[in-house]
């Protein structure tokens, strides 16, 4: 059994991660952004209030924790997307204060694309890559455009798939959350970064052989395993190249 933090525990996906993590014998504990919002979720459910654009509200919500889900998101758009998709990974890493967890982040298909929309969610892919972590990075296709007998999970790596539209792959929420919190235990699933669809066929009931055929992304590497060189760091906005100097050199920035 472990403490495990879910980030974005209200959203689509985060309530399949909480009712999927109890059923795994974790001890839950909900982020939320006002006390009322924890209400939805059932009892044993531990909830805390924090604001995931500063990090000095998120000391309780790390307190004891063994691991953490990320499944936050913004609508892709300025600033939102800089504050939430980026800034919650830094804000939680900071409120760790350098203390070793288990991490399973959620980003999406086609966060490679370089298209605007998903860079903030390929910079927060990077800081927790060289957080010094154990972690799992989980790029999901379209959410429940799968079909009924579409449950087959395939794992991609490289990031090849940027139409943007389902085409690139579908998959229900509530396995994407499954994957999620399995990979917390799977030593097959540590340092992994990967697409996630589903195929026509059944669902999976032996997680560690889907991760283990997987690369993982090499060691001091800010990029995933067979990512595109397209971001390169000598272009990013000074801010997140102190990000990750700090953590490279010091464990987490102050905030």
């Amino acid at each position: 059994m472990s403490e495990l933090l879910v980030v974005g525990a209200t959203g689509s996906i985060g309530r399949h991660v909480v009712a999927v993590a109890l059923r795994e014998g974790h001890t839950v504990r909900a982020l939320v952004r006002d006390e009322r919002r924890g209400r939805q979720f059932p009892q044993g459910v531990d909830t805390v209030v924090g604001d995931l654009t500063r990090a000095d509200t998120l000391g309780a919500a790390v307190d004891g924790i063994d691991a953490v889900v990320f499944t936050h998101g913004s609508n892709g758009r300025p600033p939102g997307s800089e504050a939430v998709d980026y800034g919650a990974v830094r804000n939680v890493l900071s409120a760790l204060r350098g203390r070793k967890v288990r991490i399973a982040l959620m980003t999406a298909i086609g966060v490679t694309d370089r298209k605007g929309a998903h860079d903030w969610k390929r910079r927060g892919e990077r800081l927790i890559r060289v957080s010094g972590m154990a972690y799992t990075i989980v790029r999901p296709g379209w959410f429940d455009y799968n079909a009924p007998d579409q449950h087959r999970l395939v794992l991609l790596q490289g990031d090849r798939r940027q139409s943007g539209t389902p085409r690139d792959g579908v998959v229900a929420r509530h396995q994407i959350a499954e994957v999620l919190v399995r990979s917390l235990r799977s030593e097959a699933a540590n340092r992994k970064t990967f697409e996630l669809i589903a195929e026509t066929g059944p669902e999976p009931d032996d997680f560690d052989a889907l991760f283990a055929p997987l690369d993982a992304d090499p060691r001091g590497a800010i990029d995933g395993a067979h990512d595109m060189a397209n971001m390169p760091v000598d272009g990013e906005p000074p801010s997140v190249r102190a990000d990750l100097e700090a953590l490279f050199e010091h464990g987490p920035p102050a905030g």
